[in-house]
Formats: C-alpha cells, structure tokens, sequence
C-alpha cells in the first residue's frame, strides 16, 4: 500500500476510536448519576493527566530547540495561561446558550476541546507513519488507546443531557474524525512548512484547555452529584489508565 494512503488509514483508524466511548450511554438508567458522575470524573482524570504528563512535557521539549531555559519556561507557561483563558472565553460563550443544561454545556466544550486535542495528534500521527511505519503504528495505538476515553467525556454528557443516543454518537464521531481532518491538513499544508515553535504553541495552549476544562468543568459537575465514592474512583481511575498507556506506548 501507498505509504500516503497508510498514514491516512492509521491516523483514521486512531481518531474513529474515539466512538467507542459511547458504550457507557447503554448502561441501565437506574444507575444514571453513579455513571455520569464517574465518567465526569474519569474524563477529568484523563485530560489532567494527558496535559501534565504528555502535552507539557511534549511542549517544553519542543521549545527546548529553540530557546534557553529561562525564556522556554516563561513562553511555554504563557501559551497554557492562554488556553486557560480561550478556554474561559468558550465556556462563557457557550454557557449563553445552555445555562439551563450543564450536561449538554459539558458534551460541547469537550467536543471543542477535543477538537482542537486531535487535529495536531492527526498532524503528527500522519507525519511520523510517513516518516517510519513501526513508530507511526506505535503512536496511533497510543491515540486510539487515549481517545477512548476521551469519547466518554462526550458521548455521557450529550446522552443524559438529552436522551439521544444518535446526537451522542454523531458528536462523538465528529470529535474522532477531527483526527483525520489533521492528516489532510498535514498532508495539503503543513507537513512542508511546520516547525518546532508551531507545535509547541498548539500543544502548550490544547494544556491550558484541558487544564482548565478538568480542574474547572468536569471535576467539580462530578461532585455536584453526591456520589463522593464513585468520583474519587473514576478520578484516580482515569489518572491510572493514562500513566498506564504512557507507560506502555
């Protein structure tokens, strides 16, 4: 097979995982709030992790070609604070439209979040499969692993909000497909032209997102269910299994 066509089957193929997070919206409605608040907590585990772990690390090590330490800390550090505060600005803006819905408010920023988490995942699943296979298939088992549970922070919120098993699959599916869109842009624009700093702003400020949309949104709607047992499990839950998968991949 084309090596082209490869990268863009791998890296849809990691991304389309991401619907597997819906499996959780089967689950019998007597245990509704012990399953939203554990897969809120779960979720904000994950994007905890994720940005602690992986994309800050992955940011500084990025601007760490660039520039000296002092400077390198102080630039990736604002790019964070400037996703936390676009991250704000979304929530604001969306919270216009569903104060009366917090669920369906969650499923939509993290729709937007994960947007903008997967479209450079894409761009670099793409590259690295062009540039070595074995490594490519590595970091797309890596993704698909990662974007599992990040589909359940949609697809929950989306389905209880408003018992529409369809609307949670579609979001959902939007959200993993966003992954393929990355490799097109890779592939149509950036791949010639992407440079050390670029992928270093989009991985220090998609932080900042998850930052603020872990500690901010999905934590504290966990709690606010009262099933204190339930979110501290799914929090650690969620931290364990991405350790595990970086440890792993």
């Amino acid at each position: 097979m084309n090596r082209t066509l490869f990268s863009f089957l791998i890296t849809f193929m990691a991304g389309i995982s991401t619907i597997i997070g819906i499996l959780p919206c089967y689950l019998n409605n007597k245990y509704k709030d012990k399953v939203i608040s554990f897969s809120l907590a779960f979720s904000s585990g994950v994007m905890l992790t994720i940005s602690l772990i992986s994309l800050i690390p992955e940011a500084v090590l990025l601007f760490g070609n660039i520039f000296k330490v002092t400077p390198l800390v102080l630039i990736c550090l604002i790019f964070i604070v400037l996703g936390i505060l676009f991250s704000s600005l979304v929530d604001s803006k969306v919270e216009e439209c569903f104060t009366k819905n917090k669920l369906y408010k969650l499923g939509i920023i993290s729709v937007i979040v994960l947007m903008l988490h997967n479209i450079p995942e894409g761009i670099t699943t793409f590259i690295s499969t062009n540039k070595n296979v074995t490594l490519g298939l590595s970091l797309s088992l890596a993704i698909a692993l990662h974007n599992i549970p990040e589909g359940i922070s949609i697809a929950v919120p989306i389905y209880y909000s408003t018992n529409n098993r369809k609307k949670a699959f579609l979001y959902t599916l939007i959200s993993g497909f966003s992954e393929f869109f990355g490799a097109v842009i890779a592939y149509l624009f950036i791949a010639k032209y992407v440079n050390n700093f670029i992928l270093g702003i989009i991985l220090a400020m998609t932080a900042g997102i998850m930052l603020h949309i872990s500690l901010y949104e999905l934590l504290p709607n966990s709690i606010e269910y009262k099933k204190n047992k339930t979110t501290i499990i799914g929090f650690i839950l969620g931290i364990l299994v991405m350790l595990l998968c970086e440890t792993l991949f």
